[in-house]
């Protein structure tokens, strides 16, 4: 494991001007899914989360587990099935409601009172609660602390202008003794938690693969990062 002062240059990320300025709305998210351009989401789950999840989980039980622009993922019940309390937002009612009806889990949906407009769905179970509405909304809500974060690509999502916002909220929402892993794709995470978390590279993977080259580029690594308290 990299300690922290041995952890990536940040020249390795560099910021260009269009990545600086991406502004990507909710309404265009929640398009996505209608059209069904998911091609972040992963039916198999995580691979690198599944590789690392005993140093992530540290052999804890009963933990609280928040999982910030979920969407569908199916790590949600890998989660709830070991016991855990998992806790998710995401913009798309679609995406959430294809989580319960993928993995076969019956739901109740209620109004979010402080925040207009948007539900809460909890699993009958009661052990998976997946609030649709903007995460940036989410402090107006109690939804209490957290033991554990698994951040898969939802720091990269948010507009690059918000990104301090959303880490503030990130480290609000964590318990004392907090562990937060953090999945990127060539991204720097030292400009917004780095100053209050010690942070660790777990473990660096190149998932190029054929189709990217109609993005213009030759390269993508995605990268998976512990943070922990200071």
């Amino acid at each position: 494991m990299d300690d922290t002062s041995t952890l990536i240059d940040v020249k390795e990320y560099p910021d260009t001007e269009v990545q600086k300025n991406r502004v990507l709305t909710l309404e265009e998210w929640r398009e996505k899914w209608v059209d069904g351009k998911i091609g972040f989401h992963q039916e198999q789950g995580h691979q690198l989360l599944k590789k690392h999840l005993d140093t992530f989980l540290k052999g804890e039980n009963v933990l609280r587990v928040f999982f910030p622009l979920c969407g569908k993922a199916v790590e949600m019940k890998w989660f709830a099935d070991r016991g855990h309390c998992v806790v998710g937002v995401e913009i798309s009612e679609l995406g959430i409601r294809e989580f319960f009806t993928e993995q076969n889990l019956s739901y109740s949906e209620e109004p979010i009172m402080e925040i207009p407009g948007a539900k809460v769905f909890k699993s009958s179970s009661g052990n998976i609660s997946l609030y649709c509405c903007n995460l940036f909304d989410l402090p107006r809500v109690n939804i209490g602390k957290f033991d554990r974060i698994w951040d898969r690509g939802a720091l990269v999502a948010v507009n690059p202008g918000d990104r301090k916002c959303y880490t503030d909220i990130m480290l609000s929402l964590t318990r004392k003794g907090f562990r937060y892993l953090l999945a990127v794709l060539s991204y720097d995470p030292t400009k917004h938690p780095g100053s209050t978390c010690n942070i660790h590279c777990l473990e660096k993977v190149d998932v190029f693969e054929e189709r990217h080259k109609s993005w213009g580029i030759d390269y993508i690594v995605e990268k998976l990062y512990l943070l922990t308290e200071k």
